[in-house]
């Protein structure tokens, strides 16, 4: 019985909170009490208006507030003239069947215009804890339970509303730095008072609303100054300053160069995918920091000082490996958060993967590293092997026809379109093949690629069929074997020719960057040539 009931014994880890003082608050707070540093506190504001003093903010009081601290020793409370101040003060604790750390009930900012329910359940708790019974010995601690869930519930509410507002002032001057914005417009916006609002948004964004806008400004000009060197008169009023010299002082006070020295020196570039730093090292420049594919290390040797890590490493630990790079420069990828979170270190350009082919990400950033003759130089050389590989093809297979491409995941296989890479943009762009209808109508050109069970591969049919790695799990495998022996995958034209191509390098095929692009060429060609 004893091991049965040790089995099925739950230790709970939990906080409870139980009232240990109430007061009355009227006029003005003449001393503070022992009790308010020591415990947690809640005040709820019954009547009258009144300011209160706490860890150096100050913060408007009225009917309907409620204010949450623990444990401060700098609180004052002071009534306005000609108001008449009441309040009612409780003091509680949090203990834990555990011992591990309780959780206090905090807020940052008064609940405003609470419900009557916590007026009324406040006034309640008051008058019980004058009158406790031990008829009713469950009463008191019953209100004040039922108190609390009430209050939280109400400061959640007003926590997603306050979130929702941030959000939205975000994204405004995310779009509309460059234009005339001020912290009353945006507090407009969010119908908040001003004070009010630089406290929110500094908790929120760990700045000044003066600082981030700033911030933003001043990045896009130096995004700016990565192609040209306009009037600094225009360029102030490109980002949102009246003055070019007062864009001047604000750039150097940021970056620490002047908007002319920036605009010459050679950029300290992090790149934070494989694709970006192939074509930076493509062009000859070794980034000060790096995401590399494993293929990339195979070829060349990569210093581990130079090295990001993309994967099994914190998200303050990537961001501090950044930031002591002192880059001029990020490179990524665009997205609207990771270009927000890296801003703080340095401007980010961020290119569009959907929009932009390899060989426009490789001249735009030899536009940005000043490379211009080096990305021609090295595309009209690629360009030479396309045209001598397409000759040969025309003398072993002719007519192109249609091909297909295949990666394969541990439980779904992918056919992949150009715009994603994998080689397929050398096989549809550049050698002449052209994707089954049956892709094209299940959305690859729009989507860039198809995701179908693995046994679905045979559902299209092509003249060429690629596949650039199968997985080493058993059961991935076990389906694979299936699949080459079915009825359906025999009996494809493809298989019966021979112009299946197993390429067991999926490492090779993940790139979608000049170096990559030219190795899968190779690869490509010698299992077309070989047939």
């Amino acid at each position: 019985m004893a091991n049965h009931l040790s089995k099925h014994n739950i230790s709970l880890s939990h906080t409870y909170y139980y009232p240990v003082s109430i007061a009355n608050w009227e006029g003005s707070l003449p001393c503070i009490d022992e009790e308010m540093t020591r415990f947690p506190c809640i005040l709820v504001i019954i009547n009258g208006s009144g300011l209160l003093d706490l860890q150096e903010q100050q913060y408007e009081l009225s009917r309907g507030c409620v204010m949450l601290w623990h444990n401060s020793h700098e609180l004052k409370v002071f009534t306005q003239l000609h108001t008449s101040f009441k309040g009612t003060l409780i003091s509680y604790r949090c203990l834990t069947s555990d011992g591990i750390q309780p959780n206090v009930l905090k807020h940052p900012e008064p609940l405003r215009n609470c419900s009557l329910n916590i007026l009324s359940l406040t006034a309640e708790l008051e008058r019980a804890s004058k009158q406790l019974s031990e008829r009713k010995p469950f009463q008191f601690q019953q209100l004040f339970v039922e108190l609390l869930a009430v209050l939280y519930d109400e400061l959640e509410g007003q926590q997603q509303k306050n979130n929702a507002w941030m959000e939205q002032v975000l994204h405004y001057v995310d779009t509309h730095f460059h234009e005339d914005v001020t912290r009353e417009q945006m507090a407009t916006i969010a119908q908040v008072s001003p004070e009010h609002f630089s406290r929110a948004f500094r908790r929120h964004t760990s700045q000044t609303f003066s600082d981030y806008l700033a911030l933003l400004r001043i990045r896009a000009s130096q995004n700016r100054l990565l192609y040209d060197m306009p009037k600094l008169e225009k360029l102030a009023q490109e980002v949102g300053y009246k003055e070019g010299a007062y864009l001047s002082r604000k750039f150097k006070q940021l970056v620490g160069l002047s908007p002319t020295a920036y605009h010459q020196k050679k950029k300290r570039v992090v790149a934070l995918n494989s694709n970006h730093t192939a074509c930076l090292l493509a062009l000859g420049i070794t980034p000060e920091l790096g995401v590399y594919s494993s293929w990339m290390e195979s070829v060349n040797p990569v210093n581990p000082l130079q090295k990001l890590y993309e994967f099994g490493i914190s998200t303050s630990s990537f961001y501090n490996t950044i930031a002591s790079t002192r880059p001029d420069l990020i490179i990524d990828y665009y997205t609207v958060k990771g270009s927000k979170e890296l801003l703080p270190l340095a401007p980010v350009l961020g290119l569009p993967f959907m929009d932009m082919s390899w060989r426009e990400q490789f001249r735009h950033i030899a536009d940005v590293v000043e490379r211009q003759q080096q990305v021609e130089e090295w595309l009209a050389h690629y360009d030479e092997q396309i045209w001598a590989f397409n000759q040969k093809l025309d003398q072993q297979i002719g007519k192109r026809g249609t091909a297909v491409l295949w990666e394969i995941g541990t439980s779904s296989a992918y056919s992949i379109h150009s715009s994603h890479g994998r080689g397929s943009q050398i096989l549809y762009e550049d050698i002449g093949f052209r994707p089954p209808g049956s892709l094209l109508k299940h959305g690859i050109e729009q989507r860039g690629f198809v995701e179908e069970e693995i046994e679905a591969i045979a559902d299209h049919p092509a003249d060429h069929i690629f596949i650039t790695g199968i997985p080493s799990n058993p059961g991935t495998k076990k389906r694979m074997k299936r699949l080459f022996q079915s009825e359906s995958w025999l009996k494809m034209e493809a298989i019966k020719q021979n112009r299946m191509y197993l390429i067991e390098q999926p490492d090779l095929f993940y790139g979608y960057d000049p170096l990559s692009s030219q190795a899968q060429l190779h690869e490509l060609m010698r299992v077309l040539i070989s047939q």
